[in-house]
Protein backbone atom coordinates (compact mmCIF):
# COMPACT_ATOMS: atom_id res chain seq x y z
CA UNK A 1 0.00 0.00 0.00
CA UNK A 2 1.48 3.46 -1.11
CA UNK A 3 2.10 6.19 1.47
CA UNK A 4 -0.50 8.94 0.82
CA UNK A 5 -3.19 5.58 0.66
CA UNK A 6 -2.18 5.02 4.14
CA UNK A 7 -2.24 8.64 5.18
CA UNK A 8 -5.05 9.42 3.84
CA UNK A 9 -7.08 6.80 5.39
CA UNK A 10 -5.51 8.43 8.64
CA UNK A 11 -6.16 11.81 7.69
CA UNK A 12 -9.94 10.56 6.95
CA UNK A 13 -10.40 8.64 9.24
CA UNK A 14 -11.62 5.54 7.11
CA UNK A 15 -11.06 2.79 9.77
CA UNK A 16 -13.12 4.61 12.34
CA UNK A 17 -16.09 5.21 9.86
CA UNK A 18 -15.43 2.00 8.45
CA UNK A 19 -16.39 3.06 4.75
CA UNK A 20 -15.17 4.80 1.76
CA UNK A 21 -14.92 7.91 0.12
CA UNK A 22 -18.07 5.99 -2.12
CA UNK A 23 -20.02 4.94 1.22
CA UNK A 24 -18.65 1.42 0.56
CA UNK A 25 -18.00 -0.85 3.71
CA UNK A 26 -14.24 -2.54 3.53
CA UNK A 27 -12.94 -5.23 6.23
CA UNK A 28 -9.11 -4.39 5.77
CA UNK A 29 -7.01 -1.91 5.05
CA UNK A 30 -5.60 -4.20 2.31
CA UNK A 31 -8.72 -4.23 0.19
CA UNK A 32 -8.44 -0.43 0.27
CA UNK A 33 -6.89 1.76 -2.74
CA UNK A 34 -6.02 5.27 -4.15
CA UNK A 35 -8.32 6.44 -7.05
CA UNK A 36 -7.03 9.30 -8.86
CA UNK A 37 -9.47 12.07 -8.91
CA UNK A 38 -8.84 14.72 -11.16
CA UNK A 39 -5.31 13.80 -13.35
CA UNK A 40 -5.79 10.11 -14.57
CA UNK A 41 -2.89 8.25 -14.02
CA UNK A 42 -2.21 7.52 -17.41
CA UNK A 43 -1.75 11.62 -18.10
CA UNK A 44 0.09 12.71 -14.98
CA UNK A 45 3.74 11.60 -15.96
CA UNK A 46 2.77 13.88 -19.13
CA UNK A 47 1.74 16.54 -17.10
CA UNK A 48 4.30 16.87 -14.68
CA UNK A 49 2.82 14.59 -11.51
CA UNK A 50 4.85 12.01 -11.42
CA UNK A 51 2.80 8.84 -10.99
CA UNK A 52 0.01 11.57 -9.77
CA UNK A 53 -0.52 9.58 -5.98
CA UNK A 54 -0.89 13.17 -4.44
CA UNK A 55 -3.59 13.86 -1.65
CA UNK A 56 -5.73 16.49 -4.07
CA UNK A 57 -5.64 14.05 -6.62
CA UNK A 58 -6.77 10.81 -4.72
CA UNK A 59 -10.13 9.31 -2.78
CA UNK A 60 -10.03 5.78 -0.91
CA UNK A 61 -12.20 3.15 -2.37
CA UNK A 62 -12.49 -0.08 -1.97
CA UNK A 63 -10.68 -2.14 -4.85
CA UNK A 64 -13.33 -4.84 -5.96
CA UNK A 65 -16.11 -2.55 -4.86
CA UNK A 66 -16.18 1.05 -5.87
CA UNK A 67 -13.07 1.35 -7.57
CA UNK A 68 -13.86 -0.94 -9.85
CA UNK A 69 -17.51 -0.17 -10.21
CA UNK A 70 -16.29 3.99 -10.92
CA UNK A 71 -14.58 2.94 -13.83
CA UNK A 72 -17.41 0.92 -15.62
CA UNK A 73 -19.53 4.18 -14.91
CA UNK A 74 -17.12 6.17 -16.77
CA UNK A 75 -16.87 3.59 -19.52
CA UNK A 76 -21.16 3.82 -19.55
CA UNK A 77 -22.04 7.14 -18.49
CA UNK A 78 -19.35 9.76 -18.13
CA UNK A 79 -21.97 12.51 -16.94
CA UNK A 80 -22.46 10.65 -13.54
CA UNK A 81 -19.05 9.80 -13.36
CA UNK A 82 -18.20 13.08 -13.70
CA UNK A 83 -20.93 14.11 -11.20
CA UNK A 84 -19.53 10.92 -8.92
CA UNK A 85 -15.90 12.41 -9.13
CA UNK A 86 -16.90 16.42 -8.37
CA UNK A 87 -18.32 14.70 -4.84
CA UNK A 88 -15.29 13.15 -3.91
CA UNK A 89 -13.40 16.35 -4.64
CA UNK A 90 -15.93 18.32 -2.21
CA UNK A 91 -14.97 15.36 0.18
CA UNK A 92 -11.00 15.61 -0.17
CA UNK A 93 -11.47 19.97 0.12
CA UNK A 94 -13.17 19.66 2.97
CA UNK A 95 -10.57 17.12 5.02
CA UNK A 96 -13.97 14.86 5.89
CA UNK A 97 -16.40 12.20 4.45
CA UNK A 98 -19.84 14.61 4.71
CA UNK A 99 -22.86 13.30 4.81
CA UNK A 100 -24.55 15.55 2.11
CA UNK A 101 -21.79 14.53 -0.14
CA UNK A 102 -22.80 10.60 0.72
CA UNK A 103 -25.66 11.32 0.34
CA UNK A 104 -25.27 12.72 -3.18
CA UNK A 105 -22.86 9.98 -4.34
CA UNK A 106 -25.65 7.01 -3.51
CA UNK A 107 -28.70 9.06 -5.45
CA UNK A 108 -26.15 9.58 -8.51
CA UNK A 109 -25.40 5.60 -7.75
CA UNK A 110 -29.04 4.56 -7.57
CA UNK A 111 -29.99 6.84 -11.07
CA UNK A 112 -27.16 4.92 -12.53
CA UNK A 113 -28.23 1.86 -11.09
CA UNK A 114 -31.96 2.22 -12.30
CA UNK A 115 -30.94 3.61 -15.99
CA UNK A 116 -28.61 0.98 -16.91
CA UNK A 117 -30.09 -2.13 -14.43
CA UNK A 118 -30.55 -3.65 -17.77
CA UNK A 119 -27.58 -3.28 -19.74
CA UNK A 120 -25.34 -6.77 -20.03
CA UNK A 121 -21.55 -6.80 -21.34
CA UNK A 122 -20.92 -8.51 -24.47
CA UNK A 123 -21.46 -12.28 -22.48
CA UNK A 124 -24.85 -11.23 -21.46
CA UNK A 125 -23.72 -10.88 -17.77
CA UNK A 126 -25.47 -7.66 -16.40
CA UNK A 127 -22.94 -5.06 -15.88
CA UNK A 128 -24.19 -3.82 -12.67
CA UNK A 129 -22.78 -6.85 -9.75
CA UNK A 130 -24.62 -7.63 -7.09
CA UNK A 131 -21.62 -6.63 -4.72
CA UNK A 132 -22.01 -3.01 -6.39
CA UNK A 133 -25.24 -2.61 -5.12
CA UNK A 134 -24.68 -3.91 -1.51
CA UNK A 135 -21.85 -3.70 1.08
CA UNK A 136 -22.32 0.16 0.92
CA UNK A 137 -23.86 2.50 4.00
CA UNK A 138 -27.70 3.08 4.29
CA UNK A 139 -28.21 6.92 4.64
Amino acid sequence: MKEITRDMIAEFKINKLGYDFMGYTFRNNKELSFHHLIVARRYCKRMGLGDGYLKWNGAILKQSTSHDYLHLIERIDEEIFWLLTSEMIQENIKGELNIENLKRIRELLLYFEYKHQKDEDDKGRKLIKKEYIHNRIDL
